[in-house]
Protein backbone atom coordinates (compact mmCIF):
# COMPACT_ATOMS: atom_id res chain seq x y z
CA UNK A 1 0.00 0.00 0.00
CA UNK A 2 1.64 3.32 -1.13
CA UNK A 3 2.08 6.09 2.00
CA UNK A 4 2.00 9.58 0.83
CA UNK A 5 3.47 12.03 3.73
CA UNK A 6 0.88 14.84 4.09
CA UNK A 7 2.16 18.08 4.56
CA UNK A 8 1.98 20.17 7.67
CA UNK A 9 1.03 23.61 8.05
CA UNK A 10 3.61 25.55 8.97
CA UNK A 11 3.55 28.94 10.82
CA UNK A 12 6.91 30.05 9.76
CA UNK A 13 7.74 32.72 6.70
CA UNK A 14 9.10 30.87 3.93
CA UNK A 15 12.27 33.01 4.41
CA UNK A 16 12.81 31.09 8.51
CA UNK A 17 11.65 27.71 6.68
CA UNK A 18 14.85 28.27 4.19
CA UNK A 19 17.03 29.47 6.81
CA UNK A 20 16.51 26.47 8.76
CA UNK A 21 16.73 23.98 5.69
CA UNK A 22 20.21 25.84 5.63
CA UNK A 23 20.95 25.63 8.90
CA UNK A 24 20.48 22.10 9.29
CA UNK A 25 21.88 21.28 6.27
CA UNK A 26 25.20 23.35 6.91
CA UNK A 27 26.24 23.66 3.28
CA UNK A 28 29.72 24.70 1.85
CA UNK A 29 27.93 25.32 -1.58
CA UNK A 30 24.56 26.69 -2.57
CA UNK A 31 22.63 26.75 -5.57
CA UNK A 32 19.91 29.43 -5.63
CA UNK A 33 16.88 30.60 -8.09
CA UNK A 34 14.09 33.31 -7.21
CA UNK A 35 14.07 36.01 -5.02
CA UNK A 36 13.09 34.62 -1.49
CA UNK A 37 15.90 31.52 -1.83
CA UNK A 38 18.05 34.66 -3.09
CA UNK A 39 18.08 36.72 -0.48
CA UNK A 40 18.17 33.67 2.14
CA UNK A 41 21.21 32.77 0.69
CA UNK A 42 22.56 36.42 0.82
CA UNK A 43 21.84 36.47 4.43
CA UNK A 44 23.90 33.03 5.21
CA UNK A 45 26.74 33.80 3.22
CA UNK A 46 27.20 36.75 4.58
CA UNK A 47 27.30 34.90 7.98
CA UNK A 48 29.61 32.20 6.87
CA UNK A 49 32.99 32.46 5.76
CA UNK A 50 34.29 30.65 2.79
CA UNK A 51 30.56 29.91 1.29
CA UNK A 52 30.01 29.84 -2.22
CA UNK A 53 26.93 30.51 -3.93
CA UNK A 54 25.61 30.05 -7.66
CA UNK A 55 22.04 32.20 -8.46
CA UNK A 56 20.62 31.38 -11.62
CA UNK A 57 18.54 33.90 -13.61
CA UNK A 58 15.09 32.74 -12.78
CA UNK A 59 13.65 33.64 -16.63
CA UNK A 60 15.73 30.98 -18.00
CA UNK A 61 17.58 29.35 -15.22
CA UNK A 62 18.32 26.00 -17.47
CA UNK A 63 20.55 28.38 -19.41
CA UNK A 64 22.62 29.83 -16.60
CA UNK A 65 22.70 26.13 -14.76
CA UNK A 66 26.72 24.75 -15.01
CA UNK A 67 26.80 20.93 -14.14
CA UNK A 68 30.45 20.91 -13.54
CA UNK A 69 30.67 21.61 -9.95
CA UNK A 70 28.26 19.39 -7.13
CA UNK A 71 26.43 21.38 -5.11
CA UNK A 72 25.58 20.58 -1.11
CA UNK A 73 22.16 22.46 -1.09
CA UNK A 74 19.60 24.10 -3.90
CA UNK A 75 17.30 26.32 -2.87
CA UNK A 76 14.21 26.76 -5.43
CA UNK A 77 11.50 29.53 -5.13
CA UNK A 78 9.24 32.45 -7.40
CA UNK A 79 10.81 30.29 -10.50
CA UNK A 80 8.66 26.86 -11.65
CA UNK A 81 5.64 29.03 -11.43
CA UNK A 82 6.84 31.31 -14.58
CA UNK A 83 7.86 28.26 -16.59
CA UNK A 84 6.79 25.90 -18.52
CA UNK A 85 6.67 22.04 -17.23
CA UNK A 86 8.92 20.59 -19.34
CA UNK A 87 11.68 23.38 -18.60
CA UNK A 88 11.14 23.24 -14.97
CA UNK A 89 10.94 19.53 -14.62
CA UNK A 90 14.43 19.53 -16.69
CA UNK A 91 16.03 22.16 -13.96
CA UNK A 92 14.97 20.14 -10.94
CA UNK A 93 15.82 16.93 -12.80
CA UNK A 94 19.21 17.95 -13.83
CA UNK A 95 19.84 19.52 -10.61
CA UNK A 96 18.92 15.97 -8.65
CA UNK A 97 20.53 14.30 -11.36
CA UNK A 98 24.53 16.18 -11.43
CA UNK A 99 24.76 15.25 -7.42
CA UNK A 100 23.08 17.91 -5.30
CA UNK A 101 22.94 16.59 -1.87
CA UNK A 102 19.56 18.51 -1.04
CA UNK A 103 16.82 20.52 -2.54
CA UNK A 104 14.16 22.46 -0.84
CA UNK A 105 11.41 23.63 -3.37
CA UNK A 106 9.37 26.82 -2.23
CA UNK A 107 5.96 26.43 -5.07
CA UNK A 108 3.03 28.65 -5.36
CA UNK A 109 -0.12 28.37 -7.15
CA UNK A 110 0.95 26.54 -10.39
CA UNK A 111 -1.99 24.79 -12.69
CA UNK A 112 1.23 22.71 -14.76
CA UNK A 113 2.74 21.54 -11.49
CA UNK A 114 1.02 18.69 -9.21
CA UNK A 115 1.67 16.99 -6.18
CA UNK A 116 2.33 14.21 -8.58
CA UNK A 117 4.89 15.82 -10.82
CA UNK A 118 7.06 16.35 -7.28
CA UNK A 119 6.69 12.80 -6.40
CA UNK A 120 7.51 11.43 -9.34
CA UNK A 121 11.00 13.28 -9.08
CA UNK A 122 11.77 11.80 -6.01
CA UNK A 123 10.81 15.17 -3.73
CA UNK A 124 8.72 14.91 -0.45
CA UNK A 125 5.88 17.48 0.35
CA UNK A 126 7.31 19.03 3.39
CA UNK A 127 5.25 22.09 4.90
CA UNK A 128 2.38 24.11 3.27
CA UNK A 129 3.07 27.84 4.31
CA UNK A 130 1.43 30.99 4.03
CA UNK A 131 3.33 34.27 2.40
CA UNK A 132 2.01 37.43 1.18
CA UNK A 133 1.79 35.99 -2.37
CA UNK A 134 -0.59 33.59 -1.57
CA UNK A 135 0.24 30.07 -0.78
CA UNK A 136 3.45 27.90 -0.94
CA UNK A 137 3.93 24.28 -0.67
CA UNK A 138 7.67 23.31 0.32
CA UNK A 139 8.70 20.52 -1.27
CA UNK A 140 12.35 18.51 -0.65
CA UNK A 141 14.97 16.16 -1.86
CA UNK A 142 17.38 14.28 -0.04
CA UNK A 143 20.00 12.05 -1.28
CA UNK A 144 20.72 10.29 1.60
CA UNK A 145 16.99 9.32 1.90
CA UNK A 146 16.02 9.45 -1.35
CA UNK A 147 16.50 5.55 -2.04
CA UNK A 148 15.80 3.50 1.27
CA UNK A 149 17.27 0.16 1.72
CA UNK A 150 15.39 -2.69 1.17
CA UNK A 151 14.85 -5.75 2.97
CA UNK A 152 15.13 -8.02 -0.27
CA UNK A 153 18.54 -6.68 -2.04
CA UNK A 154 21.15 -9.07 -0.20
CA UNK A 155 22.78 -11.77 -1.69
CA UNK A 156 20.36 -13.89 0.44
CA UNK A 157 17.61 -13.06 -1.90
CA UNK A 158 19.73 -13.18 -4.95
CA UNK A 159 18.90 -16.36 -7.44
CA UNK A 160 23.01 -16.40 -7.52
CA UNK A 161 23.89 -15.48 -4.15
CA UNK A 162 27.73 -16.07 -4.94
CA UNK A 163 27.77 -13.59 -7.35
CA UNK A 164 27.02 -10.83 -5.29
CA UNK A 165 28.65 -7.32 -5.94
CA UNK A 166 31.22 -9.64 -8.66
CA UNK A 167 29.50 -9.07 -11.89
CA UNK A 168 27.31 -6.09 -12.99
CA UNK A 169 25.10 -6.73 -16.36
Amino acid sequence: MAHFMTASRDTSTPRETLARIIDTARPETLLCCGSIAGEVAEMWQQHKEGSRIRTLDTSDPNATLKLDIVQDLALISDTLEHLPHDEGALLLGQIRNYGTHQIAVLVGEAPDWAFTDFIGLGFRRHAELDSDKGPLTLYTYNLDTYNHKRAWNNPRNWANPEMWGKAWW
